[in-house]
């Protein structure tokens, strides 16, 4: 075992939150050493393009890179790629790697993310079976895009669907199965279902909705098949399981940090320890805009997360409390999502998703404003991310009129 005496700040996990605190701890003026831990061999890199231009071919890692390994030596942030921190010592202040390091830490920063749900039926570990959450799970998928070959999806939500157009437009045979009676149907209202399903449809891939997957039929072992549990098997060259994530906190929690859905932070994103700080994927945080705790899986969350928790290292605070907002490509289609429509009790349309692609759908909680899916309608977008954060209450029939432009639909 081997340590380092230079005591600094510390981050465990290598993605868009601690790239972000790198940046923000310079702005913010802090002079010590800086050490990242990732356990993929490369620098930080954006995960929503792996989805979407990024599995399509259309851009390289140079793209989705955040900052280039040149910034990080700039920086004075020293980069320990492919490996894990194994423990976290809060006694000593110290971090233990899985190549034999002890690393002293003055503050340290956990952004560990989250992982990919796995499967667990029959089958489950036959080669072809495939997740999407790396530049090397991106690699493994494309081996399989050749012109009419058969793939298989299954999940019908952002990751599925996206991953599904690009398949698409890459002349794969597509198939999408998805347990629930509609797809996206833990985000979305069902309007934007429908829309999203004839959306596909048009394009060729097969829906399937209200469909289990109860394992996976194989010959060599490599997948040839989905069993549905119906009696039939769905023929395929390849799968990709795309059933949500789960966030990493056990390196956390074996510390004996607080973690309930994610580990528990204040809104300056200090964990129940106040040495330690936590961004991202991984937190469990208080929202003041909807005055509730709150996990996210968003770049917009990490990026706000990773710059308030640099501020806080430095004794500075500066609480993050935003709207939460999403986005999600298709074909040519960008959904853009602001705030969070659980609990809503009224659906208001503006334009027509059954022939149109562009509109959008408002949800109201009591007439007032929580959240808007919008599909091509960057201003309805924009507007609404205000109107969420003033709790603004709103006339249904105004929303809905066209002819009244959105920054109206607020005077009555």
């Amino acid at each position: 075992m081997s340590a380092s005496r230079e005591k600094g700040i510390v981050m465990i996990g290598a993605g868009q939150a601690a790239s972000q605190a790198v940046v923000s701890l310079r702005s913010e003026g802090y002079e010590g050493p800086i050490t990242m831990i990732g356990d993929e061999a490369v620098p930080p890199y954006q995960r929503p393009p792996l989805s979407k231009k990024f599995l399509a071919g259309e851009i390289g890692f140079d793209r989705v890179e955040l900052k280039p390994a040149e910034f990080y030596a700039s920086a004075n942030c020293k980069l320990m790629l492919g490996t894990r921190a194994t423990e976290i010592d809060r006694k000593a202040k110290t971090v233990t790697t899985s190549d034999g390091h002890v690393l002293d830490y003055t503050k340290l920063l956990i952004a560990t993310g989250s992982r990919v749900r796995e499967i667990n039926v029959p089958g489950f570990d036959l080669e072809g079976v495939h997740y999407l959450r790396s530049v090397g799970d991106v690699a493994e998928i494309q081996s399989h895009f050749k012109a009419g070959g058969k793939m298989v999806i299954v999940g019908g939500g952002y990751i599925g669907l996206e991953v599904a157009a690009v398949a698409k437009k890459n002349g794969l045979d597509v198939t999408v199965l998805e347990t629930a009676n509609r797809v996206l149907a833990r985000v979305v209202d069902p309007i934007v279902s429908k829309f999203y399903e004839r959306i596909h449809r048009e394009a060729g891939v097969d829906i399937r909705t209200g469909s289990m997957v109860v394992g996976f039929e194989g010959k060599d072992n490599k997948v040839t098949g989905v069993d549905t549990g119906d009696g039939e098997i769905v023929p395929c060259d390849f799968v990709v399981v795309g059933i949500g994530i789960i966030p990493n906190t056990e390196l956390a929690e074996e510390a004996g940090l607080a973690v309930k859905n994610g580990i528990v932070v204040d809104e300056c994103t200090r964990t129940s320890d106040p040495d330690i700080f936590a961004a991202g994927d991984c937190t469990n945080h208080p929202n003041g805009v909807f005055n509730e705790r709150l996990r996210l899986e968003s770049v917009q969350n990490a990026i706000e997360q990773g710059k308030t928790a640099a501020a806080a290292m430095m004794g500075k605070e500066k609480p993050y409390n935003q709207v939460p907002w999403f986005w999600s490509d298709q074909y040519d289609l960008k959904l853009q999502i602001a705030g969070l429509s659980q609990g809503y009790t009224q659906a208001v349309t503006r334009g027509n998703p059954e022939t149109d692609r562009n509109f959008a759908v408002f949800y109201l909680k009591d007439d007032v404003l929580i959240a808007v899916d919008a599909v091509n309608r960057p201003p309805e977008f924009m507007m609404s991310k205000t109107l969420i954060a003033n709790h603004t209450k709103l006339d249904p029939a105004r929303l809905a009129d066209e002819s009244i432009n959105m920054k109206e639909v607020a005077n009555a």
